[in-house]
């Protein structure tokens, strides 16, 4: 009877959870349509060009998205499930020493040294000894790139991309999208080293898109707007 009774009560709370929603009957999985599972591990040896195994066909049957990033990752990083879990999301320590054993016979010992300064493209060079040897190499810093803003270059070989000649700041917009524009109408004024410079418009057309507001800090060769 308590069995009974505990079996009414979990069916009314979910009756209550679901209310007008639709419901299935039975087991779920027998609704899904059939799957050819040799079919599906020959798709993904032409896909990925890499030994799959049982246990990569049922992943993929069940999750194909997560499947695909997953193989792309290990593409690009190589066989990262060699490293635990701490060592994999957060990332060595300075000065820590760990393993690495890529197979039987073969482990890597690595020892983690410096990290350098944040560049503008927003990597950070890693210092490492690798085995003894001093190695170095450049990652992407993901979590400082998000507070990076990332400047457009103007292409040299599309007519009416116009980027800045210098470096400066940008105290003076003259324009605006939208504008006709003759050749060699003022666009906006730079100012660097107490200077001011006036970038002044390569060809005739209209104002298709600005990438610059005042008080903006430009590098050299970054995008200032579109003229087509």
């Amino acid at each position: 009877m308590l069995q009974l009774s505990i079996l009414c009560i979990n069916c009314i709370e979910s009756l209550q959870v679901l209310k007008d929603l639709p419901r299935i009957e039975g087991r779920p999985g027998a609704s899904l349509p059939p799957l050819d599972f040799e079919a599906l591990e020959k798709q993904l040896k032409e896909k990925h060009r890499d030994e799959v195994t049982p246990e990569d066909v049922l992943s993929a049957a069940m999750y194909p998205k997560v499947f695909d990033e997953f193989k792309e990752f290990t593409s690009q990083f190589g066989p990262v499930e060699c490293l635990n879990t701490r060592l994999f999301l957060e990332g060595p320590k300075i000065a820590e020493e760990f393993k690495v054993e890529l197979e039987r016979g073969k482990t890597l010992h690595i020892k983690a040294l410096a990290l350098g300064d944040l560049n503008q493209a927003g990597q950070r060079q890693v210092f490492f000894e690798l085995n003894g040897q001093l190695r170095s190499v450049l990652v992407k810093d993901t979590v400082a790139m998000k507070d990076l803003h990332f400047h457009p270059k103007a292409l040299k070989d599309v007519k009416g991309q116009v980027g800045a000649p210098m470096p400066g700041k940008v105290i003076d917009l003259k324009v605006k999208e939208g504008d006709s524009i003759e050749k060699g109408r003022p666009l906006c004024v730079l100012s660097a080293m107490k200077m001011e410079t006036v970038v002044n418009s390569p060809v005739s057309g209209t104002i298709k898109k600005i990438y610059i507001k005042t008080d903006m800090n430009l590098e050299g060769d970054d995008l200032i707007l579109e003229i087509e």
